[in-house]
């Protein structure tokens, strides 16, 4: 959980709103508008039969049940944003505001990538300093399987040095103990099996495509094999960003999370898919975040090809620092499905990427009216777009 004296924010409410914001300048749309559209949350308090490894992935059950609940059909693909507020207790020890931001309905990494991007954007919002990405893969259930069986003779290996208290875990939770003893920084983690060098081959494509997505939107990262989770709830990737304490140098989480697609498919049936970032924050002084409906955007990206699609992120990212909105489906891969929501949405002006675009730097500038475009350099795209009165 981040403190507020680690952002430049006056108070709770004011880091909630900077970060709702962001979320829904990439296309993140409030938990309570997709209900009144009609689709009613599921309701329901069967106690799961799910191996917790850490604390936040039993805060996170309710949450993806519900959301998953609002998927009707099988291609749609939701982003939704919502604010949860921990008065302390059991679920959390201290008071706290969650923002959760989940991708449903994507199966390829391009919804790790999207989540990660917009944290990362987040995190410089609101202030956060010094930040590192650590990223993980459990890889699919089989792979993980494999893994965690390795967990459990090295713990045996190690069972006297662990303490007393930890070692009943050991047996029955291998995972949740191992993330234990990253924690506490057992000597011997450093030799403790790692997740990544049990993934298939199409997994590990799977992986790289995803490190693809985050080397081209210019965001560092490292391989950090302590970021872990129980495999009843994630499955390939987890990623934490963490923040330097201003009073201790140590590291705070700031947002963590990955994809939960066995939980999707528990609760959605076969072939769903989601994904989450959570970000926590103290609650310190105003803490009610009220939310403000902002204009449909001018301006539609659209991409055409997976190097478009893998440059995309980088140029939305631009294009929100220079405070130009713009509206996206990057969660699809065909035309016309982009054609067809930009019709929609009634924009003025499309910005279109493909192949050729993509490898020249540059994009298509397309005036919906006249449907005349013009090639525009992606550095002189902002001052080209000002200077055309495009509404931004």
């Amino acid at each position: 959980m981040i403190q507020l004296k680690d952002t430049r924010s006056q108070n709770t409410a004011a880091l909630i709103a900077r970060a709702v914001r962001t979320a829904e300048y990439y296309g993140f749309r409030p938990f309570e508008a997709l209900i009144a559209k009609g689709k009613q949350p599921l309701v329901q308090t069967k106690k799961e039969d799910i191996a917790f490894a850490r604390r936040d992935e039993r805060l996170l059950i309710p949450s993806a049940r519900t959301m998953l609940s609002l998927k009707r059909l099988p291609q749609e693909v939701l982003l939704s944003w919502r604010v949860i507020k921990y008065q302390g207790g059991f679920r959390t020890p201290t008071p706290c505001i969650t923002l959760e931001l989940h991708v449903l309905g994507a199966q390829s990494a391009i919804a790790e990538a999207l989540l990660i991007t917009v944290t990362n954007a987040i995190a410089e919002e609101v202030g956060v300093g010094e930040k590192s990405l650590a990223i993980n893969s459990l890889g699919s259930h089989e792979s993980s399987n494999r893994f965690v069986r390795d967990v459990s003779s090295f713990l045996r290996k190690h069972l006297d040095s662990i303490s007393p208290t930890l070692r009943p875990r050991a047996a029955t939770d291998p995972l949740g103990t191992l993330i234990q003893l990253f924690e506490k920084g057992h000597p011997a983690v450093s030799r403790a099996p790692q997740s990544v060098e049990y993934l298939t081959e199409e997994e590990r494509r799977r992986f790289w495509d995803l490190l693809e997505y985050l080397e081209m939107s210019g965001i560092p990262y490292e391989l950090n094999s302590s970021v872990l989770g129980s495999r009843d709830f994630w499955s390939h990737t987890l990623f934490e960003i963490s923040a330097a304490d201003s009073e201790t140098g140590s590291r705070v989480p700031f947002a963590t999370g990955g994809r939960y697609d066995p939980i999707a498919t528990r609760f959605g049936g076969p072939d769903s898919f989601g994904a989450v970032a959570t970000i926590s924050v103290e609650i310190r002084g105003k803490s009610t975040y009220e939310p403000v409906k902002r204009p449909t955007p001018a301006l539609y990206f659209a991409h055409l090809g997976p190097e478009a699609r893998r440059r995309a992120l980088k140029v939305m990212e631009m294009l929100r620092r220079e405070g130009i909105s713009v509206e996206q489906s990057l969660m699809y891969e065909k035309m016309h499905e982009q054609m067809e929501r930009a019709k929609g949405l009634r924009v003025s002006h499309l910005l279109i990427m493909g192949h050729k675009e993509a490898m020249e730097g540059t994009v298509l500038v397309r005036e919906v009216a006249t449907n005349s475009q013009e090639a525009i350099l992606l550095p002189d795209l902002p001052s080209y777009l000002r200077r055309q009165r495009v509404r931004l």
